[in-house]
């Protein structure tokens, strides 16, 4: 069934084919430019389908929200000629006809192709997307780039004599995912930190980060790339953890105060702001109180947390308002990648282990979703949605002219 112009779910063929429009096409960035940057693991010898080809293939499924390597599969066998000559397959000269390949050539390279690799090829796209244009009345004063870096375990990838692996991301505030760097075994996140930032431009971005990653080489590293950072103080930093909470909050003026109503609570939100100069970190000029007062309307229960937090952010550079956001967006990461994954793509019911395959959809899914958020389209299909099928018929893909560089399907 091809997808209805009104579907939620995006075109297949988002930025992967060749416009025919000579106006618009120059606009469009290609993500066949970064993924051909993603060394083929196979013996070149007898190999039938280009490693392009199967990964644009694989990422158009996935843009269809595509769950599964059988869903994968299923998209592929399903997909037109023209589709698949987009995608980047050659035609059969004893047929006339391009072949379509089998799922488990899809799964045998998606589980030998280097991580690292694939990730940095997506971030590079992601971020040539997000590149502002060039304009000569541009404001005066840019507004910064906020980035927060977050853990998750996909569990489904646990074996009887292997643990889940673990996947560390850089997201900006936005929902879309810059990096992501796999969690060695017998390890955690710490040591991936500097790794995940290296390929990303820092200069006056602001890192958010929670308090495990409150430590002494990562506020080194990252003052030392010209960026900020906002971190969470807790009991792991006994010292820092103790200088920060013997502040006199009592008596410091309040900074920034919001009240909301939502999911059947009532929640509000208070920041103070303290500047001082022996902080025992590196960089930080201030220190951050939030206390959060939530009350369930449905049974009146009261619960009232404290949070500390640290910047290197000085009083002129950064306001209370923007600070209260940033703190909060930095929570915002559960819901805009991790939840996303495991309830559009049902990460944490895949059962995919075999390999790099685990990291590998993840990283697909990532792209999916940061696509999605830069295109303004909902990340959560209705729940009678299923993945859509390539476009056939009269549905064409076509240049959004409201949105030069957008591909939608118009009819």
């Amino acid at each position: 069934m091809p997808a209805r112009t009104s579907s939620p779910i995006p075109s297949a063929l988002e930025q992967l084919g060749s416009l025919t429009d000579p106006l618009t096409s120059s606009d469009v960035v290609d993500l066949r430019c970064f993924l051909i940057l993603v060394a083929d693991p196979r013996d070149a010898r007898g190999l039938r389908y280009p490693a392009l080809a199967l990964l644009c293939a694989a990422v158009s499924a996935v843009l269809t929200v595509a769950r599964s390597l059988i869903a994968i599969g299923e998209w592929i066998t399903d997909a037109p000629q023209h589709v698949l000559g987009v995608l980047g397959f050659a035609v059969d000269p004893l047929t006339g006809l391009r072949p379509v390949p089998h799922a488990a050539t899809v799964r045998r390279l998606l589980q030998r192709v280097d991580g690292d690799a694939l990730d940095a090829a997506i971030s590079a796209y992601l971020q040539a997307r997000t590149l502002p244009p060039i304009k000569p009345e541009a404001q005066k004063a840019p507004v910064r780039r906020v980035i927060a870096v977050d853990g998750k375990v996909v569990r489904g990838s646990r074996t009887a004599t292997a643990a889940a692996i673990q996947l560390l991301a850089a997201m900006d505030h936005h929902g879309v995912v810059l990096a992501q760097r796999q969690v060695a075994s017998k390890s955690n996140e710490i040591p991936a930190f500097a790794p995940l930032l290296d390929g990303l431009g820092l200069e006056n971005t602001v890192v958010t980060v929670d308090a495990l990653h409150t430590q002494h080489d990562h506020g080194a590293y990252l003052t030392s790339r010209g960026a900020h950072y906002v971190a969470v103080v807790k009991k792991n930093h006994p010292g820092l953890y103790a200088q920060v909470g013997k502040l006199p909050w009592r008596d410091i003026p309040l900074g920034h105060r919001t009240r909301d109503h939502a999911h059947h609570r009532d929640e509000i939100r208070r920041l103070k702001v303290a500047a001082f100069r022996h902080i025992d970190y590196p960089g930080a000029r201030q220190a951050i109180q939030v206390v959060r007062w939530r009350r369930d309307l449905s049974t009146g229960k009261l619960t009232i947390e404290r949070v500390n937090l640290i910047t290197s952010l000085s009083v002129f550079d950064a306001t209370c308002t923007e600070l209260a956001t940033w703190v909060r967006g930095h929570w915002g990461i559960e819901n805009l990648l991790h939840h996303v994954r495991d309830r559009t793509f049902r990460e944490d019911d895949s059962k995919v282990r075999t390999g790099n395959l685990p990291r590998t959809m993840a990283s697909l899914r990532n792209l999916a979703i940061s696509v999605f958020r830069q295109d303004g389209r909902p990340t959560s299909p209705p729940p009678s949605a299923t993945p859509a099928a390539p476009t056939t018929g009269p549905y064409e893909p076509s240049v959004s002219r409201d949105e030069p560089g957008q591909i939608s399907i118009t009819q």
